[in-house]
């Protein structure tokens, strides 16, 4: 969605809809509960065909801002307000205060958050976990994928996975709750230091499994993000997969100026 430069009218006519639609969703004219318009009413209000709206009500679901079920049209989704996402929020004073980086962040924002532990347990490494973890394919890693919530709704799933070696000796790690500041504060508390933490984004259409356990309308966007915690001897002691409804999300990065 967006518009030509220079004023020049050349962006599509159902774009321009699902403009307007999405307007009168953030600026409240369409509240959260509320049920968009009908295809019919919108062709005629608008005095489109129905083929122009059914575009146009595909990128206004793409926005992640209403939830669309078969035979009860789209309803304005009570999304909770942006949050945040920053580098710091894996500083080592967090995790000695007993905040992993999640509750401090949901703190910090004045949201209630809270996580359900999926999984817990051994799995085998696929071929992907098992390179940025430096292990052979289908050695023994420990996985936790966890479910997290801000104000009730889900907004990101996440799975760990850390080598069998380091994780066997660390009981807390095979707990729901690992303790104050989580599992980054285990890991350090049995010598592994942390160095840096490496992360790599990318977008993409939510599957309809992912639209399913974040709530979202089918093809929303999501953030998949990957971060590799790597130790001051230079060894990823985790690999973690997350996954983030993209319209929950900012995220701002400490970049330094001098090398």
């Amino acid at each position: 969605m967006g518009t030509a430069v220079g004023g020049a009218r050349s962006v599509p006519r159902y774009v321009e809809i699902a403009d307007e639609i999405v307007l009168q969703i953030r600026q409240g004219v369409l509240k959260p509960g509320d049920t968009v318009p009908s295809e019919s009413e919108l062709m005629d209000r608008y005095g489109v065909s129905g083929g122009t709206i059914r575009r146009a009500m595909t990128e206004v679901r793409a926005s992640g801002l209403v939830e669309t079920r078969h035979g009860k049209g789209s309803t304005v989704k009570d999304r909770p307000p942006v949050r945040h996402r920053s580098s710091d929020r894996f500083r080592r004073s967090l995790r000695r205060g007993g905040k992993a980086a999640y509750l401090a962040e949901s703190e910090q924002s004045g949201a209630t958050a809270k996580v359900s532990v999926l999984y817990i347990g051994p799995v085998e490494a696929p071929e992907d976990i098992a390179e940025r973890l430096g292990v052979e394919v289908g050695a023994k890693v420990l996985a936790r994928r966890r479910l997290y919530f801000r104000n009730g709704t889900p907004v990101e799933t996440a799975t760990s996975y850390l080598p069998w070696d380091v994780a066997k000796d660390i009981p807390e790690l095979f707990a729901e709750n690992p303790g104050g500041g989580g599992i980054y504060a285990r890991l350090e508390d049995h010598g592994h230091e942390f160095a840096e933490y490496v992360e790599t984004l990318q977008a993409r259409p939510a599957s309809k499994a992912e639209s399913s356990e974040l709530a979202l309308s089918p093809g929303a966007p999501v953030i998949h993000l990957i971060r590799n915690a790597v130790t001051v001897d230079g060894r990823v002691v985790e690999a973690c997969d997350t996954l983030m409804a993209a319209d929950q999300f900012v995220f701002t990065y400490r970049i330094p100026a001098v090398d």
